[in-house]
């Protein structure tokens, strides 16, 4: 599919978002993920390169979706990411948690912790107590509220795209492509 489909973007952006590019973007993708999710994984490294290759213009937000009855670990990963957004290193562990789905257990996360230069003491007890948990269920549950029924699920500008990850860069090229003829009509 390569056409946006009728479902919007409920919950706006926020400063409670994890969200890298300028704010000011005429682009804004909001992807829902899980961490242990395969269909997650895959639109990660599509979305990464749109994040790697197009950053100074598209603004990309992340929202946890763990799908807790179907990935065990999917929880203690969010809770992790967000330990280390704790630590201004978000970005860091949540590339991290994707590219090793399969290094999600406690001594896991531990290690990846460390290798991105967490406080190790801090993180310890922020996943002992699991700190951040409960934040990231009341956000999946208004989530679904708000219509999302899995992971990964994707929306550009606000508009729900559902497609493969090669086909997402190549609608957000699109969209900046059709921006920028736009305004290249509205200059002449």
């Amino acid at each position: 599919m390569t056409e946006a489909t009728t479902m919007k973007l409920v919950i706006p952006v926020t400063e409670g978002d994890h969200v890298i590019g300028p704010s000011g973007a005429s682009i804004t993708v909001v992807n829902y993920g899980d961490y242990q999710s395969p269909g997650s994984g895959k639109i990660h490294r599509e979305v990464q390169k749109i994040v790697d290759e197009l950053r100074s213009t598209v603004r990309f937000a992340y929202r946890h979706f763990p799908l807790v009855k179907v990935h065990p670990d999917a929880l203690s990963a969010a809770v992790a990411a967000e330990a280390a957004a704790a630590q201004g290193k978000f970005w860091e562990m949540h590339r991290r948690l994707y590219l090793r789905p399969d290094k999600l257990g406690h001594r896991d996360l531990r290690r990846h912790a460390r290798e991105i230069g967490l406080d190790l003491d801090r993180f310890d007890r922020e996943m002992a107590s699991r700190t951040y948990a409960e934040q990231i269920m009341k956000d999946y549950y208004n989530s679904v509220i708000a219509g999302i029924s899995g992971a990964p699920t994707t929306f550009i500008n606000g508009d729900l795209y559902a497609m493969t990850g090669i086909d997402l860069l190549a609608a957000v090229r699109g969209i900046l492509k059709d921006q920028n003829t736009r305004l290249l009509k509205i200059e002449v």
